[in-house]
């Protein structure tokens, strides 16, 4: 739902889900529409430590109009524009004369419209808990103790176990809503890695002390016993920044990330540039590594060493030291594109992963990326299969003219062959109880029927792209026991 009046228009509006702003993010313009933002209030965006003092009023149309007449959308690009710098996290920037931030207005609009009456059920009852959780959350990461738990405990907060498209959407901008983001960002890593939910960014030429994302570095490092770098060393490279163009919400990351590879972010093995040619060998063996990084501290990265390169070291000098050993390695961000490193990927064989500390988190080879895409072909493959024995059976079961009665009743699709059938109209003669009993299978239909059009679900995510964690281990098995059912019993 787009509405967003909590006053008494929306008191009567029927099927009301407990939670308005669900797949999209909070406007000033709902604000507005609340009666929470007078249009004409003045804004203040001050820079404490500069002094600078930047003003801007609010439109009829819940636009944020700086003094030089520039009209924004986002409050976030409102304050990039005004300042020429940015990013800022524009709903802590902007504050009313009682110096009320927008994000505290913000907030109000979301408690009212969650704790208004609801029409009830499962749906509400998720919403309503997962508002408290997110208010939870953002009084953690305020209190700079914030709440970090695995992507897939995450999304389980949205009632969901993988991340397509449209779902990553509508986490991120309730993440938004009570401004929070996560570190890394949760849809560039695995389901599995961890994240932690961060506040609203600060503005940085005012930052004096630690902040939240660079004591989450810290212990990070301190707890593998890495060392620790300083703040200027410690560069949010993942988690999501408010944007400095007039958009309302940065889309999701889509496709496959460097960090979705499992190996990406799961620790590496190194050893320095002071080590021998035993204490590598032996890591090596243990480890059933082709290569090793070489690391003078978690950040300064200063080659890699492989069989290769090491044979060819000691082939050319006997008593040649471990530095000639040493070759060039590539490092790149767990949010990289996976598509993007392949040449990379190509050239060095392997490549070392930089988690969003910029610290050296992981390594991914050819092997890994052949894994990952043909997990994500196996299910291509078997919906192919799926679509031929579904076409098979009803070919050879049923009678032409009947299906195309069934599927093109008007002839506007001008049917004339089983060939030309989609998923859908498999689905229309098979759940047609005269067709089913034409085929005389022992099986239920009803059962049957449910199960194609769960398959019809997967299908369509995996065809339009939506689903960035595959189909998942469920979906595998679903598909095969389909076609095995299909294959025995259609003959």
């Amino acid at each position: 739902m787009t509405d967003s009046t909590v006053g008494d228009r929306e008191e009567n509006s029927p099927g009301r889900a407990s939670y308005l702003f669900e797949g999209r993010r909070v406007r000033v313009s709902d604000l507005v529409d609340a009666g929470l933002l007078a249009a004409g209030a003045r804004l203040t965006f001050r820079r404490k430590r500069s002094g600078e003092a930047h003003l801007a009023r609010v439109t009829t149309d819940g636009r944020i109009e700086l003094s030089d007449g520039r009209r924004f959308t986002s409050p976030s690009a409102a304050a990039a524009a005004a300042s020429g710098r940015g990013p800022f996290d524009g709903w802590t920037a902007w504050a009313l004369d009682d110096d009320t931030l927008l994000d505290v207005l913000r907030q109000t609009l979301l408690d009212t419209v969650a704790g208004q009456p609801s029409s009830g059920g499962s749906a509400a009852d998720r919403s309503a808990a997962r508002h408290a959780r997110l208010k939870e959350a953002r009084k953690k990461a305020d209190e700079d103790t914030p709440i970090t738990l695995t992507v897939r405990d995450l999304l389980g907060w949205w009632g969901a176990s993988r991340r397509g498209y449209l779902l990553s959407r509508q986490v991120s901008a309730e993440l938004a809503n009570h401004g929070l983001s996560t570190v890394p960002d949760f849809a560039a890593v695995g389901i599995d890695d961890r994240v932690t939910l961060t506040g609203p960014s600060v503005d940085a030429e005012e930052e004096k002390e630690t902040t939240t994302e660079q004591r989450i570095a810290t212990e990070q490092a301190a707890a593998t016993g890495q060392e620790v770098a300083g703040p200027e060393e410690t560069k949010m490279t993942g988690a999501p920044e408010p944007t400095s163009s007039d958009e309302e919400e940065d889309e999701p990351i889509q496709g496959q990330t460097v960090g979705n590879l499992p190996s990406a972010l799961r620790g590496v093995e190194s050893v320095a540039t002071s080590a021998s040619f035993e204490e590598a060998f032996t890591k090596m063996r243990l480890n059933g590594y082709s290569q090793l990084p070489v690391l003078n501290g978690p950040r300064n990265l200063q080659g890699a060493v492989t069989w290769k390169s090491i044979a060819l070291a000691r082939h050319t000098d006997a008593e040649a030291p471990f530095s000639r050993a040493i070759v060039r390695a590539h490092a790149v961000s767990y949010a990289d594109h996976l598509i993007d490193v392949l040449p990379y990927l190509e050239q060095f064989g392997f490549l070392l992963v930089k988690d969003q500390t910029n610290r050296i988190a992981g390594i991914i080879t050819v092997a890994d990326v052949a894994a990952e895409y043909g997990a994500t072909a196996r299910p291509f493959l078997l919906i192919g299969d799926l679509d031929r024995q579904l076409r098979r059976v009803i070919s050879k079961g049923l009678d032409l003219a009947e299906v195309i009665a069934l599927c093109d009743p008007d002839g506007r699709r001008g049917l004339d062959s089983f060939d030309q059938l989609a998923y859908g109209d498999y689905q229309q003669v098979l759940s047609n109880q005269q067709q089913w009993d034409k085929l005389g299978w022992p099986l239920d239909r009803k059962s049957f029927r449910d199960r194609l059009d769960v398959l019809r679900e997967i299908r369509n995510e995996l065809m339009h792209f939506n689903d960035k964690d595959k189909a998942g281990d469920a979906a595998i098995p679903m598909l095969r026991n389909m076609i095995e059912l299909l294959r025995e019993y259609g003959g």
